[in-house]
């Protein structure tokens, strides 16, 4: 939990200071500094551990461990333990309460410190950790955890996202309340070692525990892999695919400029229009589990839930859209996000009632391996809606081509893409070319944004307004053009 000493500058004095003041009794409530520590707790570490990888048999690195709520809980499954905590207090009682398990080592110690030989650790487990450092430090500290991670090895951490969560009062609070991009960002860059290996974001999500019981959002885990560092071509010169998409397409002016045209909450064509018109095929009924695989800013998933009472999970690679939707959720909202790759994340067979996607597979390569995980996690009589980019049958442009390369696309005919669906084993398809809808919606968002030009300058730049209205020209162009088509996709999992 607690993490760092007193080195002799402020900021380390100030967070030494915070520790001594809220470690006094070593207690489940100065963990959470939360009234409700023991109710959320019961709840919580089940979801946490849940939430883990497997430490069956691996020899694990606890950072921050606190009392040692985790502690035991790891060592039972683990070949050994190490836990580690700064306050002398909370070490002593994790002794108390794990010390008579054989395969933990307790030390007393400041992780921006400590150091441990290379590859020593299967897992690196923290919760409630890198708020409590500054960003130099959470720098150097993933370096370090880089290095002493075995490849192939996972990383977890759980951090309070954008402000505090519990209600303990606090004379000064020095945390660092960071938002979930900032993270990413920061994981993605840690890279060492020769070949270089860095740490992959398997995934990130908000905790379920604390939305049903605190009705809070911001309190988010991610699992990491440390995996081969090297920029390929495919990630046009980034680490990682989602660093592209961060740093390029979706940046957090990119999808704000986006939300302008297709509405509050969207960043898909048509915005709540289509998002209305599409969601009344599915057919919903209240308490059914629904996949949202792209899910952007939330607003469809938002809209989903009060509208048929479905219990929507949204899943987005980019860090920047899931923040954004994490920040916005209503207090009352129920809908869970998590940041991942769905080329990579695993859901159990027979999760789902629906999966629903809107304007997202045009980014992956193997579209069929998508489409039978889609089959796998929807139980019998399931149904997928997706809706997405295409190209047309006519021989493309050189433009086209540049368009689609600059962009990372990878595109089918709606005919083509409707029999790989088929081919996977879906039933009932319907394969339906929306092109003429998209130039007709094309039309009236750019008429929208020329419409109210000063504001959009004002609230942006003309540099933006620019972009928009020219990339909608060059868009409708494509499809007038038959270089680009849209298609609307519904398929059923047989019974």
């Amino acid at each position: 939990m607690a993490v760092c000493d007193n080195k002799g500058d402020g900021t380390r004095e100030e967070m030494s200071a915070f520790w001594q003041q809220h470690s006094q009794e070593a207690s489940v409530e100065e963990m959470f500094l939360d009234s409700q520590a023991k109710q959320i707790s019961q709840v919580e570490e089940i979801e946490i551990l849940n939430l883990m990888c497997d430490v069956k048999g691996k020899n694990v690195l606890e950072l921050g461990s606190g009392i040692g709520r985790f502690t035991g809980k790891l060592a039972l499954d683990a070949n050994h333990v190490t836990s580690l905590d700064f306050m002398e207090s909370f070490v002593l009682k994790n002794k108390e309460i794990n010390g008579h398990m054989k395969n933990i080592t307790f030390l007393t110690a400041d992780v921006t410190s400590q150091d441990f030989e290379p590859e020593s650790f299967d897992v690196v487990f923290s919760n409630w950790l890198l708020m409590y450092l500054s960003d130099d430090e959470v720098n150097d500290l993933l370096i370090k955890i880089v290095k002493w991670t075995k490849p192939g090895g996972n990383v977890f951490f759980r951090e309070s996202c954008f402000r505090k969560s519990g209600d303990k009062k606090r004379d000064f609070n020095p945390t660092n309340y960071r938002t979930p991009s900032v993270y990413c960002a920061m994981f993605q860059l840690a890279k060492t070692g020769t070949p270089p290996h860095g740490l992959d974001i398997l995934y990130c999500r908000n905790v379920k525990s604390y939305i049903e019981l605190k009705k809070n959002h911001h309190q988010c885990v991610w699992l990491l892999e440390k995996a081969f560092r090297t920029a390929t071509s495919s990630q046009h010169g980034y680490n990682t695919f989602q660093q592209f998409l961060d740093n390029q397409q979706y940046t957090q002016n990119g999808i704000l400029r986006y939300e302008r045209i297709f509405g509050p909450g969207f960043v898909s064509t048509g915005g709540k229009d289509t998002t209305e018109e599409f969601v009344a095929m599915l057919d919903l009924k209240p308490g059914q589990k629904v996949l949202d695989v792209g899910s952007g800013i939330g607003g469809g998933d938002f809209y989903i839930e009060q509208k048929y009472g479905a219990a929507v999970l949204g899943i987005d690679l980019s860090a920047n859209m899931v923040e954004i939707a994490m920040e916005r959720s209503p207090a009352d909202t129920k809908v869970q996000f998590q940041i991942c790759d769905v080329t990579t994340v695993e859901f159990g067979s027979e999760s789902f009632d629906v999966v629903y996607s809107r304007d997202t597979l045009l980014h992956i390569a193997d579209k069929p391996a998508v489409f039978k995980k889609f089959l796998r996690w929807l139980k019998p009589g399931g149904k997928l809606l997706i809706s997405d980019y295409c190209h047309g049958d006519c021989e493309h442009s050189e433009k086209f081509k540049s368009y689609v390369a600059q962009r990372g696309y990878v595109l089918y005919t709606v005919q083509r893409y409707g029999k790989m669906l088929e081919e996977d084993g879906f039933v009932n398809v319907k394969a339906e070319d929306r092109s003429k809808q998209f130039a007709s919606i094309l039309k009236q968002e750019r008429a929208q944004t020329e419409a109210n030009k000063q504001d959009f300058i004002k609230d942006f730049s003309e540099a933006d307004y620019n972009y928009i209205v020219d990339g909608w020209a060059e868009k409708l162009g494509r499809v007038e053009t038959g270089d680009q088509a849209w298609g609307l996709f519904y398929a059923e999992k047989p019974l």
